[in-house]
């Protein structure tokens, strides 16, 4: 039966195995959106332990010690709920030092990991479901598709908007020589959340940076040379919700839904396309001073009106309507080497300033152009 099948699929010239020009990306399977609907983890999770030796892990913004919603998360068994600060990027060696807690705490491997909290925490959930069913140390995969093994199953529970990590196929990691994305079709959640209420209470400052991470996104999706119809239709719908966030004046509650869906849409419309000048250069600041990737790329963008023109003049708008004042003089004590590091870092983003600049990049961005800006920050 197999033979006939296969020559009839020679004869009608149906290729046996997936085309190189076409990437099969996944999408997160799964998805439970609305107001209350954290509280369904329970029933989610229960079909997925594989017995109770095998304990779901929760890695928890620290933000959260001491309240209701830590109460909430259905922790039965050997489950484990670790606290993490989100205060600084999430790290390859945080990464494994995490994976090497799990392995010898436990006999089996856990049932599954759950990241609660911003893009720091669902990276991190993304990264060490990955490491528990792959050898080494995490920044062995930073970089595109170097995953072998399918990870561990994994849940992503959004508690701030923008960054677009709770759908997407990267977690990005500060490494030992870089900082880079584990970018892999094992990266993406097997599961999402999404409950608009668990964004009550972000700081104003903090809500606007996030939410400019997702801003970003699009303009930078929307301006590449990578850009398609599926990307497109994904940036335009979360460029429109932006511009009702951060432009308009809407309810609470009506704000914490456009944003979340934002940045779904947001992540999503750089599934087939990629970002661009504005998280390159932020990939540098953030490897060199910590600088916080939504801040990053604020400070970044403001200074890019020759390559997003309208995206900073919306920008610009942005800030002023919510009386947000950037940071000065953030890179102004930096040594020769500092800037040097910073420049490298950034210029080693190819994929993203390809699609910023078309193939030719090199011959437009230099190291002296990109020191020049840096200079300004």
């Amino acid at each position: 039966m197999k033979m006939q099948v296969n020559k009839q699929m020679a004869k009608s010239n149906i290729p046996t195995k997936a085309s190189q020009e076409f990437r099969n990306f996944p999408m997160v399977p799964r998805v439970v959106y609305g107001v209350g609907s954290f509280d369904t983890l329970g029933d989610i999770l229960m079909p997925k332990r594989k017995h109770s030796e095998a304990p779901m892990i929760y890695l928890v913004d620290d933000v959260f010690e001491n309240t209701e919603l830590i109460n909430r998360i259905p922790s039965i068994f050997c489950d484990q709920i670790i606290l993490i600060s989100a205060n600084e990027e999430p790290k390859t060696e945080q990464v494994d030092a995490l994976v090497s807690m799990i392995k010898e705490k436990y006999t089996e491997l856990p049932s599954g990991i759950i990241g609660i909290g911003g893009g720091t925490l669902l990276d991190l959930a993304k990264a060490v479901a990955i490491m528990l069913t792959n050898k080494g140390s995490a920044s062995d995969y930073q970089g595109w598709d170097l995953v072998n093994k399918q990870s561990i199953y994994h849940v992503g529970i959004p508690t701030i908007s923008g960054t677009g990590a709770e759908v997407s196929r990267t977690t990005v990691l500060m490494g030992p020589e870089k900082k880079l994305g584990i970018n892999s079709d094992y990266t993406t959640f097997d599961q999402v959340i999404l409950d608009p209420d668990l964004t009550v209470g972000v700081p104003k400052e903090q809500w606007f940076y996030t939410g400019m991470d997702c801003f970003i996104h699009c303009i930078e999706s929307l301006n590449g040379i990578f850009l398609n119809a599926f990307s497109k239709s994904y940036g335009e719908k979360s460029l429109e919700l932006c511009k009702e966030v951060f432009l308009k004046d809407i309810e609470a509650s009506d704000s914490r839904e456009k944003l979340m869906m934002a940045s779904w849409h947001g992540g999503m419309s750089i599934a087939y396309s990629q970002v661009g000048v504005a998280h390159a250069m932020s990939y540098g600041l953030g490897y060199v001073l910590g600088v916080k990737h939504g801040i990053g790329n604020c400070l970044v963008f403001q200074y890019l009106e020759e390559f997003y023109p309208k995206g900073v003049q919306l920008f610009n708008a942005m800030l002023e309507k919510h009386n947000i004042v950037l940071p000065k003089g953030i890179c102004s004590k930096l040594t020769d080497s500092e800037m040097k590091t910073m420049v490298t870092v950034a210029l080693g983003m190819a994929p993203l300033w390809e699609n910023a600049l078309g193939a030719q990049w090199k011959t437009i961005i230099t190291p002296e152009k990109l020191k020049t800006i840096y200079q300004k920050i």
